[in-house]
């Protein structure tokens, strides 16, 4: 990279003069606002480079333009009619990470075979466009699109969708999803979170055959999974967290999804025991049933969750798109992990009405980092083996009617750096060790619990 470096570069065609300016490891093209350049391009990368604020004119000029990426390149402005004309030709097109605002047009045709489109992270607003049928990656996420996305479903229901991602997350859509999703066929990715979707999700849903990833979190959906997301076998995530969807965990999810990797179900309504049959997904290393109504015992059987079982997990499916980005809770906190998530192994039942013991199963987890099964009315002793748990970062127990002493195997458990057990009927002393010693009072408050410190 050059760094406070100018390069001069002169064109025979043209008295102008673009200078390139590489400072701060971003360099900066400036040129009138009226410049032509004098050559014609097919391919344009200009990422992270400093074109802004103004939208860049001369690009409008390249006729013969396949493939351009101007990413992160601080431009704050509106995209000219010209430009929306030019991109009927783009095979690729990556304007994300800007400040372009206004509204997009509908792009009708594509004239290369499997167009690439990414216009996330600007301030983009109005309808959702309708896109050619043969456009393959879409995505518009974190940006201001609002109302319902019908018509983009439905579009052309006699055309096949080629589209295998489809991103729409962090907008403003609202309303219902239409039953259209049947000629969606080709669909790997969808991710409709953080919008204000209502209603139910339509069976339509099922026609996804090749659906690897499906983000429906933080909406306002409701009424029960649609039975036919079992056609989807290839799922490895399922994000339906913080919306109102009610009725039974299905047990159809362990018999039919074998290749879940990601489970998230919580801030919901959902009810009932968890089933058994869950247990059959050896490849889970998300599971977060948190903040529902669920009752009875914790399954015996996930100690059948393998891949929390070894600490050197298996390599995460990201197949043809590194696309996952999920947030989950660890330590307390809302952290968002995307290429490192295949090395984040947690449980979070909390927040439910979950009773029985704690199974002594579970400590044979030994590569996962954080459970939580706090807010329940759990009873019993905290299992002997938990020191097992030898990658655990993060337990809590708290708010629960566990009672006995804390086991003296826990000071094993070296990598432990937040562990909350207050509220409970616990007794005794709390064996010695750097991890425990070094925890606040309050997580053991509520206890009948000492040391030489507290």
């Amino acid at each position: 990279m050059l760094e406070g470096v100018v390069l001069e570069v002169h064109f025979a065609n043209s008295m102008r003069l673009t200078t390139l300016v590489a400072s701060q490891n971003r360099l900066t093209l400036e040129v009138s606002d009226n410049w032509t350049p004098p050559f014609q391009l097919n391919h344009l990368d200009l990422g992270s480079w400093s074109l802004g604020p103004k939208f860049p004119l001369w690009l409008c000029s390249h006729r013969q333009l396949l493939i351009l990426g101007i990413s992160n390149t601080r431009i704050l402005d509106a995209v000219p009619p010209s430009f929306w004309k030019l991109t009927s030709q783009l095979s690729y097109l990556n304007i994300s990470h800007n400040q372009i605002y206004g509204e997009i047009p509908h792009i009708p045709m594509f004239l290369s075979y499997s167009p690439v489109l990414d216009m996330s992270s600007n301030r983009f607003k109005g309808l959702l466009p309708c896109i050619s049928s043969n456009v393959t990656f879409l995505d518009l996420s974190n940006n201001s699109l609002s109302r319902s996305i019908s018509h983009f479903l439905c579009y052309k229901m006699n055309e096949p969708k080629y589209m295998q991602f489809l991103n729409l997350g962090k907008n403003l859509l609202s309303g219902k999803l239409s039953n259209c999703w049947m000629m969606w066929k080709n669909l790997y990715a969808l991710n409709l979170g953080k919008n204000n979707f209502t209603g139910s999700i339509p069976t339509s849903i099922g026609s996804l055959v090749r659906l690897s990833y499906l983000h429906l979190n933080n909406n306002k959906f409701s009424r029960k999974l649609p039975s036919s997301l079992k056609n989807c076998k290839q799922l490895v995530t399922i994000d339906v967290a913080k919306n109102d969807f009610v009725g039974s965990i299905p047990s159809w999810i362990g018999h039919r999804l074998s290749s879940l990797v990601i489970l998230h179900l919580h801030s919901n309504n959902f009810h009932g025991y968890i089933p058994e049959e869950l247990c059959s997904l050896t490849s889970l290393q998300i599971l977060d049933f948190s903040h529902n109504k669920l009752f009875g015992s914790i399954p015996k059987c996930v100690h059948n969750f393998s891949a929390m079982a070894i600490s050197n997990s298996p390599d995460y499916p990201f197949r043809s798109f590194q696309i996952e980005s999920q947030l989950v809770a660890i330590k307390g906190k809302d952290l968002e992990y995307s290429t490192t998530l295949q090395l984040v192994k947690i449980i979070d039942l909390s927040n439910n009405n979950l009773s029985g013991e704690i199974p002594k199963e579970v400590m044979h987890l030994k590569g996962l980092q954080s459970l939580d099964l706090s807010f329940n009315i759990l009873t019993g002793r905290i299992p002997e083996n938990i020191g097992d748990m030898g990658s655990v970062e993060s337990i809590d127990f708290s708010s629960n009617q566990l009672f006995g002493q804390i086991p003296q195997s826990m000071s094993s458990l070296t990598f432990l750096s937040r562990l909350n057990l207050s509220n409970n009927n616990l007794i005794g002393k709390i064996p010695s060790s750097t991890q425990l010693q070094s925890l606040d009072a309050s997580n053991f408050f509520g206890n009948k619990l000492w040391t030489s410190t507290y």
